[in-house]
């Protein structure tokens, strides 16, 4: 069994192999928000690899076990969480739900799909945490449904401060199996990158708003 350093080094790993994530130092990528940012980052493609999914499914379903045993719904987030807590679920044998972003506009209104009762204890799975906002609404939905959301769990983090200070806000438990750091030492190794541009790349995570301006 990995433990939690290891765990974090061999899904960046993974997930750096099938292209899940890339990261251009000097050629930046774009976000929605404006943000120049050397990483891009998109879990849905661990869906078509077998190997890879289940990697994931097993180390949330193990930090589950010994963080969280009483959990009893695994709720994941549409779009891109919804597989995975499937898959986590399944494995488990623990009843699934998902959440959407707002509730329907049409039938019966919900946000929640699948049944998710009061006082019960919830997981909610989430394939990335950048700002963390979605996340947190979707907790909060679970919260709004008269449950609790014992914490949200990412495949994989950037580990923003204006996330963590968000969640902490929030007053909601994240954690994540993988992360930035854990991405960029194992991308080091395999010379993915170079190693003189660690302090790049570090100082991105610092202040996003100054990188590529």
């Amino acid at each position: 069994m990995l433990n939690q350093k290891e765990t974090e080094s061999k899904i960046a790993e993974s997930l750096l192999e099938i292209g899940a994530v890339a990261l251009r130092p000097h050629q930046p990528f774009t976000w929605t928000s404006g943000i120049k940012s050397p990483i891009y980052c998109d879990n849905r493609l661990t869906m078509s690899f077998p190997e890879v999914r289940d990697l994931i499914a097993e180390a949330f379903a193990s930090l589950i076990r010994e963080q969280y045993p009483d959990t009893e719904v695994i709720a994941g987030t549409a779009t891109a969480g919804i597989p995975h807590a499937a898959f986590v679920s399944q494995k488990m044998g623990l009843p699934m739900a998902y959440i959407r972003d707002k509730a329907k506009g049409h039938g019966k209104e919900n946000q929640i799909e699948g049944l998710i009762k009061p006082g019960q204890k919830v997981i909610v799975i989430e394939d990335l945490i950048s700002t963390g906002g979605s996340s947190i609404k979707a907790a909060q939905a679970v919260e709004a449904a008269g449950a609790k959301p014992q914490a949200v769990l990412a495949i994989f983090s950037y580990q923003l401060d204006k996330a963590v200070n968000a969640f902490k806000d929030a007053g909601i438990e994240i954690q994540s199996l993988s992360n930035y750091s854990a991405l960029i030492e194992v991308a080091v190794k395999k010379g993915t990158i170079q190693e003189q541009d660690l302090e790049l790349l570090k100082s991105w995570r610092e202040d996003p708003s100054s990188f590529g301006n």
